[in-house]
């Protein structure tokens, strides 16, 4: 092994070969440690003198303060060894909790960095959906008013929530005269006498004798 690559012998076992790849990986992962540990302890201690070490050795200060910012966020006693330094960069961002419950997360499921980064922007994803949309003030009513919604809202095959928005906005149109945001999506072929109602299905009981009007 030298600075500008490594000589395998002839003959080389994949066992062996395997082995290396792992050893190396993780002398990669542990050098982003180090060098961030590194440049910490340089500007503690060396304010004065710590990029001339920095120009010295050839590095990159701009990936060294990457990895400086990610060693601050992690002091030793909440580095994960069982996870890469990138699973770390990943939820670096985060809450001291967040940070711990996410790196538990990964290392329980044996998550990969890229799939911690696929399942943060989901969740993250989902924040911002929950963020723009607004709840509905919560409304006392009586227990029979609910449940003859509720037998409404069965009878028209609605889940009661989505029946109640219908009805709001089926109110709305009538008070103001506009069709509320979204209608499109929601009306039916052939609305009731071409005003652009969603079609609310009500199931007929049959006669007596079986037929149906």
């Amino acid at each position: 092994m030298s600075r500008v690559g490594l000589r395998f012998p002839p003959g080389l076992t994949y066992e062996t070969w395997e082995r290396a790849g792992v050893q190396l990986a993780g002398v990669l992962d542990s050098s982003a440690w180090c060098l961030g540990d590194w440049l910490v302890c340089g500007q503690e201690n060396y304010a004065d003198r710590y990029t001339r070490a920095i120009e010295v050795a050839g590095l990159d200060y701009q990936t060294l303060r990457n990895y400086a910012w990610v060693t601050r966020r992690f002091p030793f006693d909440r580095r994960r060894a069982e996870l890469s330094f990138q699973h770390h960069a990943e939820v670096a961002s985060l809450d001291v909790e967040d940070q711990d419950e996410w790196l538990r997360r990964a290392e329980d499921g044996g998550w990969s960095r890229n799939e911690l980064r696929r399942r943060l922007r989901t969740t993250r994803e989902e924040a911002k959906a929950v963020a723009a949309s607004t709840l509905m003030p919560r409304v006392p009513v009586a227990r029979e008013r609910m449940e003859r919604w509720r037998a409404a809202a069965l009878r028209s095959e609605e889940h009661l929530e989505r029946w109640m928005v219908l009805m709001l906005d089926r109110a709305a149109e009538d008070a103001l005269g506009t069709e509320p945001p979204g209608r499109d999506q929601h009306r039916a072929a052939g609305a009731d006498g071409g005003r652009g109602r969603p079609v609310v299905p009500v199931q007929q009981k049959p006669k007596p004798g079986g037929g149906q009007s």
